[in-house]
């Protein structure tokens, strides 16, 4: 059956570098976070460029967020609706329990793994992060070695973001607290279309 859905596509600047968001529908497809440049951001998201309408307007509710979490302020994504239903029950099961991390908090690959129903799959873990396509959203900065290291991330900068934003995180829940309430500003969901 042949869809009417188009691609929509931003590039928007945070205060940790350039990010690119791709939607389709009411679903995030990808984020692209911390790029030097909104050209290598978009060139970042795994699409068709060329097919791409403009997400800025629908969900800037979400540009918004993710520019707060740049600053440091501590941000709840549990809304955001993404494109998942591709992936296999194990990667559903192990992005939302990375989603639960809390703000500051840092669980490890085996942890993550446990929570799914899988103890014995960390590697499998550390493969579902490695390619989440829904950075920050799907916070796999968050998730450690067993040692507490940071271990490998994908985004630009690699495991060096990754100690950043867990250093950003860790920074803010020092100095206030952690967080009871996160702030989600503005709509939770995209209209529909």
């Amino acid at each position: 059956m042949a869809s009417d859905s188009h691609l929509n596509l931003a590039a928007f600047p945070t205060d940790l570098g350039w990010a690119a968001l791709a939607t389709k529908d009411s679903f995030v497809e990808q984020i692209a976070f911390a790029y030097p440049s909104a050209a290598a951001a978009l060139a970042a998201v795994d699409v068709d460029v060329a097919c791409g309408e403009d997400a800025g307007k629908d969900w800037r509710w979400l540009i918004d967020r993710l520019q707060d979490f740049s600053t440091g302020q501590p941000v709840d994504f549990s809304d955001v609706p993404l494109a998942i239903e591709h992936l296999t029950a194990f990667r559903r099961r192990v992005i939302e329990h990375a989603r639960a991390i809390p703000y500051g908090a840092t669980r490890s690959y085996g942890e993550l793994a446990a929570l799914a129903g899988s103890p014995r799959a960390a590697r499998a873990v550390g493969s579902t992060m490695a390619t989440n396509r829904f950075s920050i959203v799907v916070p796999c900065h968050r998730v450690t070695n067993s040692d507490g290291t940071p271990g490998a991330y994908g985004g630009p900068n690699g495991a060096a973001l990754k100690r950043r934003l867990l250093d950003m995180e860790q920074r803010a829940v020092a100095t206030f607290g952690r967080p009871r309430r996160i702030a989600k500003r503005g709509r939770k969901k995209p209209p529909p279309r």
